[in-house]
């Protein structure tokens, strides 16, 4: 090429497709492309004819490639500003994409999506994630997350986006692997990664930027004023402050824990120029909009507007206790009693240790007979052993921090393995726990049970149930096999065992389940029941087939009750949930649970001064309130004398929900982005899968192909151009465009953007030349000039994000303009055959 190139001619380069000439240097081209500008060497570059010269010539180029490339265009400008292609089989909610969008304005981005539970978090991080890969903006992608939900976010992120991430093993990472380089997209355990053996985190912050860290359970990054940052805090602080991260996501439905400091420093970790602990609190209130999004199921809605979620139907029952229940259970207040009196004797170390013991033991006793029968044979296998009131300790601070991080299936452990620990808890405690088993002995049926039973048979429809301990949880699927069948039943339990299972004919037997396979047969309707301890309390879908819960019994932290419902008062659930509890008016936890109740209405009161259904801002409250606070009523309520009893309450429970505690819910609501359909529902683009369709078609037929379409089904020989990547196939057959398929298609079966098919198609048909073309009435109304706006500024702030919009020209009309959606939609109807067997025509090109 020896001609001088002028500024602005349009060019092709190999390398990196179509671009726009800013200054001929001779030997080399400066060109740009879209956001980014490179030197060519000149001989690499093909002149490209644009749509002025064409005009001018009178050239009409090929209708089908022009639709094509404008149908291309669309897609990714639609795609990358709201991630409305992406291959997710759940439907997609206007909430969903107006945070994809939110977080996608600016980048690099750093916000915190401190969203209600139950409204799609995997899915909001799915479409983010999905739109940035099909930007080229997602070379490395780190996610952060409790142990507990790693599989879990890895399996989710691969079926419902095929988007493929490792799990990250310490077997894996050692200084001859390069794990953190090997492998560009990795799922974590935070509480792994938090401690820093065999120079792992060394490794980590030598290892390449991550495009994007996300962090799940965010309120685990926690700092104290007094004690300082937890170590996960400090491992994301090493992160950003080695500059290892562009950009950053939290997910927290409890940011604040009730303290400011820790909340402002949370928020440092995203932006430390803006936020910090010591910053005036005021000043960053007004900034919160900018980093903080909040969305309640109060406001969230489908499509046409319609609200998804419905109030609770909480239903109390009332039992009591038999006459050997209710001797049993006096016996052991007095045995509890007793203990803490020998522990206040005790004092230091020893009577600290005697009093977590005998803590441990009064709430399994609260959950059912079994389950404190089973502690004490387990005490009394073990009262001759050397006592160890140091193990006592280490347990109760292990279970403190299980409590902190959500992981409650352990801290529930925690109190099994206390009740039995080698402590001394009186003088004559063997005496004591012989006299106890053999009272415990005594109760053949649990009236609570029995109850339970009683209520699920009126119930007759699917049920899940909740309880804290194995030993409860063992007892109640021996009364529903026996009543049922062991068909009928499954479970959940960490240890994905079910011990002391009692069948009809007499016989212990134990059962053996993976908690997904279990969550798997409720949600398909293969078993009707399922008992579930914590393990399900988070991170499991169970709304499918189910919409109603019962609590076994009432663990000592309301935070727990409200992670139970959000199993099934979630994205999802079709009916309005309905919640039975089972209380004994005659036990002290029942008159402290009556009086939290009292309480928890009154702080409704409160919030519904800020939104309508206050459900959702409780759950805040309970975030900012201390596990220890309710720990300590119920482990002391029983020595109250009746008559101090309310006094004795308010005082104790004095920080739950104060007015302080109010006043920063309703300043973090109130500063937070939240979505709002009246206000968002005209920007929402009226487009989905299948939208998609037309422009597959096209493509197809411009590389010779016969794409064949029944039913919604696509099938077509893939084109020769396209088989670059190892996982194109030379065929597809009965491709879907319907995320809403009941037929058991699988993911692999579902086209949409992120589909390395669909990708490779995009990526062919954006990069065609033909730019100008005519059609006649009957294809298109009017005319149309479509325009790809990009920031000409090359800062990572903007990097690759490019929409497009269009402009409709009617004779005697003003001109309208369209937005990408509606362009795409504008072109949907022409059909590729036609428009292949067009020869157009150019009008001529005005003069003005």
């Amino acid at each position: 090429m020896s001609n001088q190139l002028n500024r602005g001619q349009r060019v092709r380069v190999p390398e990196h497709g179509l671009g726009e000439v800013q200054a001929d240097l001779g030997d080399t081209v400066i060109v740009r492309f879209g956001s980014e500008i490179h030197e060519c060497v000149r001989d690499t570059i093909h002149v490209v004819q644009d749509a002025q010269q064409a005009f001018a010539s009178g050239t009409a180029q090929p209708p089908l490639e022009v639709v094509a490339r404008v149908q291309a265009e669309c897609i990714n400008s639609i795609n990358s500003t709201w991630g409305m292609f992406a291959r997710s089989k759940i439907s997609l909610l206007p909430h969903q994409l107006w945070v994809c969008r939110k977080v996608l304005e600016s980048w690099p981005a750093r916000w915190l999506v401190a969203d209600d539970v139950g409204l799609g978090k995997t899915i909001e991080a799915g479409l983010i994630l999905s739109a940035l890969k099909s930007r080229g903006l997602l070379e490395r992608l780190l996610i952060l997350c409790p142990a507990s939900l790693v599989e879990q976010w890895q399996y989710r992120l691969r079926t419902m986006f095929d988007l493929r991430t490792s799990i990250y093993s310490p077997d894996a990472d050692g200084d001859r692997t390069d794990f953190w380089n090997t492998n560009p997209r990795v799922v974590a355990s935070l509480h792994t990664l938090r401690i820093d053996n065999n120079g792992r985190q060394k490794r980590l912050l030598e290892s390449e930027p991550w495009d994007v860290v996300l962090v799940d359970e965010a309120h685990h990054l926690n700092a104290d004023e007094q004690a300082g940052p937890t170590l996960g805090f400090k491992l994301v602080q090493k992160l950003e402050n080695a500059n290892r991260v562009r950009s950053m996501v939290f997910f927290s439905g409890t940011p604040h824990r009730g303290k400011p400091y820790g909340f402002f420093s949370l928020l440092s970790l995203l932006r430390s120029d803006e936020f910090g602990a010591k910053k005036p609190v005021k000043q960053q209130l007004v900034k919160l909009p900018s980093i903080m999004i909040r969305n309640n199921k109060q406001n969230v809605t489908d499509l046409h507007g319609k609200q998804l979620f419905q109030p609770l139907v909480v239903e109390p029952r009332t039992y009591t206790y038999s006459q050997a229940e209710a001797r049993f259970y006096d016996m052991l207040t007095e045995f509890i009693v007793s203990g803490k009196a020998y522990a206040s004797r005790l004092g230091g170390r020893d009577g600290r240790a005697v009093m977590l013991v005998l803590i441990s033991m009064q709430k399994l006793a609260s959950s059912s007979v079994a389950a404190i029968l089973r502690a004490l044979n387990g005490r009394l296998a073990r009262i001759d052993a050397e006592a160890d009131s140091i193990e006592s300790q280490r347990l109760a601070n292990q279970q403190e921090e299980f409590e902190e991080n959500g992981d409650l299936d352990d801290a529930a452990e925690i109190d099994e393995r206390l009740a039995e620990i080698r402590l001394r808890l009186m003088k004559d405690e063997k005496e004591w726990l012989t006299k106890l088993i053999d009272a415990a002995r005594e109760v053949e049926e649990e009236t609570k049970i029995q109850s339970i039973v009683a209520e699920i048979e009126k119930l007759g429809k699917s049920v899940l149930l909740f309880t804290e301990y194995k030993a409860t949880q063992s007892l109640l699927l021996s009364k529903l096999i026996a009543r049922f069948g062991a068909d009928a039943v499954s479970f959940i339990n960490g240890d994905e065992e079910a011990r002391e299972v009692r069948l009809p004919n007499g016989t212990a037997t134990s059962l053996r389940v993976r908690r997904t396979e279990a969550a798997d047969q409720f949600n398909d309707g293969k078993v009707r029941f399922l008992v579930s301890t914590e393990a399900a309390g988070e991170g499991i879908d169970l709304q499918k087939k189910c919409h109603t819960l019962i609590h076994v019994d009432l663990p000592w932290n309301p935070m727990r009750l409200h992670q139970r419902v959000g199993r099934l008062n979630r994205y999802g659930q079709t009916e309005r949930v309905q919640v039975i509890s089972f209380r004994n008016p005659s036990t002290v936890e029942s008159r402290i649970w009556e009086k939290l109740t009292e309480k928890i209405e009154h702080i409704n009161n409160a919030l519904r001064q800020a939104m309508a259904d206050p459900e959702d801002l409780y759950q805040l409250v309970l975030g900012m309130t201390p596990p220890k606070v309710f720990r300590d009523v119920f482990a002391s309520g029983g020595e109250v004398p009746a008559e101090r009893f309310d006094e004795w309450f308010n005082r104790e429970t004095a920080t739950f929900g104060d007015a302080d505690v109010i006043d920063t819910v309703k300043q973090l609501v109130g500063n937070c982005s939240r979505f709002d359909f009246q206000q968002v529902s005209e920007k929402l683009p009226k487009v989905d899968l299948p939208d998609l369709i037309p422009f597959m078609q096209n493509i197809l037929v411009c590389n010779r192909r016969q794409p064949r379409l029944a039913d919604g089904e696509l099938s077509f020989k893939t084109p020769d151009s396209w088989m670059t990547d190892i996982r194109v196939l030379p065929d597809y057959e009965h491709m879907v465009f319907d995320r809403d398929q009941q037929d058991g298609k699988s993911l692999e079966k579902l086209l949409g953007v992120g589909h390395v098919l669909v990708d490779e198609a995009l990526k062919q048909a954006r990069d065609l030349e033909a730019s100008t073309t005519a059609l006649p009435s009957n294809v298109i109304e009017s005319s149309v000039a479509v325009f790809k706006v990009f920031e000409r500024v090359t800062t990572d702030a903007h990097q690759k994000h490019e929409l497009i919009f269009g402009v409709q020209i009617r004779e005697d009309e003003p001109m309208q303009i369209l937005k990408d959606w509606q362009v795409l939609k504008y072109f949907s109807e022409a059909s590729a055959h036609s428009l292949k067997q067009m020869t157009p025509e150019l009008p001529q090109m005005p003069d003005h």
